[in-house]
């Protein structure tokens, strides 16, 4: 979900189609990644493709009505947490008392993520970004990086950062 959230707040910076194989570099993945993530967000109508010589992915959508959750969603609700109960011994009653304790744990975690997920906006993420690039700047030992071409962004030991020209 993160590497799809980076891929789309590329998108929405970019003033032109960008290629599978540019958006794979952001997230250092295959293109045909890419391309099948893409696919779940086209069909909901949130990005859109181009062929041909200059063409690529764009942002389809308004970056303030497109929510965390709906890009969930458009990923196939793959499961939230990474825990989940154990199912060995269906029959034994402490198996089936800690299940039931832990699926109400979980179910009132995955409703709390996705009220939390679906208040969340493309447009916030992208207020957030664009705050910390003029916030006052750390040591450059400690500043994150945006690849511009999947380089990588060592140099000499020091982070540099992308160009905004290059957004």
């Amino acid at each position: 979900m993160s590497g799809v959230l980076r891929v789309l707040l590329h998108l929405s910076e970019q003033g032109e189609p960008t290629t599978s194989e540019t958006l794979a570099q952001v997230i250092q993945t295959n293109p045909v990644v890419i391309r099948r993530i893409m696919a779940g967000l086209r069909e909901r109508g949130y990005v859109r493709s181009e062929k041909g010589h200059g063409g690529g992915w764009t942002l389809a959508c308004d970056p303030s009505k497109l929510t965390l959750r709906d890009v969930y969603k458009a990923l196939g609700e793959p499961s939230l947490l990474s825990i989940g109960t154990r199912t060995r011994s269906p029959a034994c009653l402490v198996e089936q008392a800690v299940n039931a304790a832990l699926e109400r744990v979980f179910e009132e975690a995955e409703a709390m993520m996705l009220s939390r997920l679906g208040a969340v906006t493309l447009a916030h993420l992208n207020a957030d970004f664009h705050q910390r690039r003029v916030a006052p700047k750390q040591s450059r030992a400690r500043r994150r990086c945006i690849p511009s071409d999947g380089a990588p962004c060592r140099r000499s030991g020091v982070m540099r950062t992308m160009p905004s020209s290059r957004l």
